[in-house]
C-alpha cells in the first residue's frame, strides 16, 4: 500500500504543481475536473446509502460555483464568496424553475434536495475557496495551505504507526490515534513555517504558528468527516482512481475546508 502510494504521488504531484505554477486558468481545471469526480463518488457513497440526488443539475451548480470563484476575482469590489454564492443561487432558481415548467417537481423530495446540496456546497462551495486562494494571493498561498497539510497527512500517518496506542475515534477511523493527530498537529505547524519562506507570503511568524495549527485541526477534521460518510455507507474507499490512496474525494477530504480556512486567514492577515 505504501508503495502504490509513494508511486502516485511521484505521478500526480508533478501534475499539480504544473497546474499552481502556471496558475489561472490551469489551476481553476484542474480544481473543477477534482470538484467533478469527487462529486461523482459522493453521489456513490449516497447510493450506497440509498439516497437518491439530483445528479445533473448538481453538476451544473458545481460548475457555477467553481466558474464563480474564477471570476469574482477580477471585479472592483471583492466582496468574499458574493460572486459564486449569487451564481450557485442563480443556478438554483433556474433549474427549480426548469422544473416547474417539465412538471417534474413533485418526484423529488426534501431528503433528494438535502443531499444533493450538501454535494454542491461540500465540492463547490469549498473547494472555490482554493481558486479564489490562488486568484487573490499568490501560487505561494496555495503551496503553504497545500503541503502543510499533505505534512499534516503523512506525519500523522507515519507516527500513528510507530507510536500510536490511543484510539481517536475507533467508531468512525479505527485506524486513527491521539498519538498520530498529535504529530500532525506538529508537523502542520512545522511545514508551516518553513513555507511561509516563500517570497509571497509576508506575515508574521505567531500568525503562521496559528495559521498551521488551524490547518492541522481542519484537514483532520475533513478526513474524519469523510470517514464518518463512508464508514456510514459501509465503503472502505470511495472509489479507485488514484492507486493506494483510493478515490479522489480520498484525497480531496483533507484539504476541502482547509482551503476555507487559508483564504479567510489570509484575507485578515492582507
Amino acid at each position: 500500500m505504501l508503495r502504490q502510494r509513494v508511486l502516485s504521488s511521484i505521478v500526480f504531484i508533478p501534475i499539480l504543481i504544473a497546474a499552481i505554477w502556471f496558475g489561472s486558468p490551469w489551476f481553476t481545471i484542474l480544481v473543477g475536473i477534482a470538484a467533478l469526480l469527487g462529486l461523482i463518488e459522493f453521489f456513490r457513497i449516497a447510493d450506497q446509502l440509498r439516497l437518491q440526488s439530483l445528479t445533473v443539475v448538481s453538476f451544473f451548480w458545481t460548475i457555477f460555483f467553481i466558474i464563480g470563484a474564477q471570476f469574482s476575482t477580477y471585479l472592483e469590489d471583492q466582496d468574499l464568496s458574493i460572486l459564486p454564492l449569487a451564481l450557485a443561487l442563480s443556478a438554483i432558481f433556474v433549474s427549480i424553475f426548469i422544473m416547474i415548467i417539465s412538471r417534474s417537481l413533485q418526484r423529488y423530495n426534501l431528503i433528494l434536495w438535502s443531499w444533493s446540496l450538501i454535494g454542491i456546497f461540500y465540492m463547490g462551495f469549498l473547494l472555490g475557496h482554493w481558486i479564489q486562494l490562488m486568484n487573490e494571493f499568490g501560487r505561494d498561498w496555495v503551496l503553504l495551505a497545500l503541503f502543510s497539510t499533505f505534512a499534516v497527512d503523512t506525519t500523522a500517518y507515519f507516527v500513528g504507526r510507530a507510536w500510536g496506542k490511543r484510539k481517536m475515534a475507533p467508531s468512525i477511523s479505527p485506524g486513527k490515534t491521539w498519538e498520530g493527530a498529535i504529530g500532525g498537529f506538529i508537523g502542520g505547524i512545522a511545514a508551516s513555517l518553513l513555507l511561509s519562506l516563500l517570497p509571497e507570503i509576508d506575515i508574521t511568524y505567531w500568525k503562521v504558528v496559528v495559521l498551521g495549527g488551524l490547518i492541522s485541526i481542519f484537514a483532520q477534521l475533513g478526513d474524519l468527516t469523510e470517514s464518518k460518510l463512508k464508514r456510514t455507507a459501509g465503503v472502505k474507499e470511495a472509489g479507485s482512481i488514484i492507486p493506494g490512496h483510493g478515490g479522489i474525494l480520498d484525497r480531496l477530504d483533507s484539504i476541502v475546508f482547509v482551503g476555507v480556512v487559508v483564504y479567510y486567514w489570509a484575507y485578515i492577515c492582507s
